[in-house]
């Protein structure tokens, strides 16, 4: 009887959250005191996210974190309201919202300068590889964030090939931490995982790497020793797309997977993140939030103490095999392997599961048209076939690409 009624109250508590936001479940309405008010010092007035130590680095961070792809100069409700709850980790890019991410965080952070202090910023250098190009790019992101220093700054953003790791990026890192420009240095990747992981886990300048990382990819035991041998190495691990979006929108697993939870008093979503926060190797998931609605619900998810069942991992090991090739685990490797003449079916397919699943039409058409005219000219020519066979998730590649090239041309 005791456990029903645990259930029921969770189930309320998530749904009260979800209609009316956490600061209605909590009886102070009071604003949280911030860095920036004279009774800093004092308790918090709203339960604060977990926090979890970043691999070999002496920081504890929020175990959810804030993608900032969203927020821009006008959105600064959702900044604040993530430093109410603990949620003091940001995550943007050079080239998020054509450089509106940067720039919306740089104007909270010039209204509320004392708030820097207590908060964990990172950014990314996006598409450059060397230390020139990092160095220009990450001056610009000092200046439009208003700050003098980013903690985590990912100097190699999409690393795909172990043979990025140079040692003048090395170099360079290790002289922008003296100059104090940044904390820490890390990579994201969204290719080759399993190779990525095995030769970070062997660098041992780089501090952090970001990778996807959601129930489709638990199920890769590949990807799960290469997550292990960093984690043991002292890499800090954050996972992103946490939701494993795909290509596919509604199906009848879409149904089942959701009427489970629901009886669990989970959402979807929910769900998904609570999956990868159970993993403790990594130290934050970061998730990309839109509003303050999204961000009260995967809150509820991080406070909720409830642990999965090996029923509810079932469930996502059977979805994740019935609705597989509608997702691209990004082994780029077999796919350029089989496709020398069109090196970017990889990216082809995150840029259409942004267009379908994401709703960022605009950002998937503006990726898409960065893809080289002379390899554009050939996908609708190109047998896919072969990467077809060799395809773990056996994608329809061929169908995913032509649909790509007529929703993205």
């Amino acid at each position: 009887m005791k456990e029903e009624q645990n259930t029921i109250d969770r189930r309320n508590f998530l749904k009260t959250i979800g209609a009316a936001g956490l600061s209605s479940v909590w009886a102070s309405t009071e604003t949280i005191a911030g860095p920036n008010q004279s009774n800093a010092e004092e308790k918090p007035k709203y339960p604060q996210v977990p926090r979890r130590k970043l691999g070999k680095t002496k920081v504890k961070i929020p175990s959810l974190s804030l993608g900032t792809y969203q927020v821009d100069v006008e959105n600064q409700i959702l900044l604040r309201k993530t430093l109410q709850y603990g949620v003091n980790f940001w995550d943007t890019a050079y080239n998020y919202g054509g450089g509106n991410s940067e720039l919306g965080i740089g104007k909270f952070l010039a209204k509320n300068p004392k708030v820097r202090k207590n908060l964990f910023l990172a950014t990314k250098a996006s598409d450059v590889k060397t230390p020139e190009e990092m160095e220009k790019r990450l001056a610009t992101s000092l200046k439009r964030m208003n700050t003098d220093y980013i903690d985590l700054y990912f100097g190699l953003q999409q690393c795909s090939n172990p043979a990025w790791l140079t040692n003048k990026v090395r170099i360079w890192a290790e002289s922008a931490k003296k100059r104090k420009l940044i904390r820490h240095f890390g990579i994201t990747t969204h290719q080759n995982l399993a190779i990525v992981l095995a030769a970070v886990a062997k660098t041992p300048w780089i501090d952090v790497i970001m990778i996807p990382y959601n129930f489709y990819l638990t199920q890769d035991p590949e990807l799960q020793a290469a997550v292990d041998v960093c984690y043991k190495a002292g890499i800090g691990l954050i996972a992103m797309k946490t939701q494993g979006m795909g290509q596919r929108i509604s199906t009848d697993a879409d149904k089942k997977l959701v009427n489970h939870f629901l009886q669990r008093g989970f959402t979807e979503a929910q769900a998904k993140i609570k999956l990868v926060l159970e993993d403790k190797r990594f130290s934050s998931a970061c998730v990309g939030m839109k509003n303050v609605s999204v961000l009260n619900s995967n809150v509820a998810a991080a406070f909720d103490k409830t642990k999965l069942t090996q029923a509810d991992r079932d469930i996502f090991k059977e979805y994740a095999k019935a609705t597989c090739d509608g997702y691209c685990a990004g082994c780029a490797d077999i796919c350029n392997s089989a496709l020398p003449d069109v090196p970017y079916v990889s990216d082809i397919m995150r840029y259409l599961m942004y267009y379908n699943s994401y709703g960022e039409q605009a950002e998937a058409r503006k990726l898409f048209a960065q893809i080289p005219v002379k390899v554009r000219s050939k996908l609708l020519g190109t047998d896919y076939s072969t990467a077809e066979a060799r395809c773990p998730q056996r994608m329809p590649i061929g169908e995913l690409v032509a649909e790509a090239v007529s929703k993205l041309a």
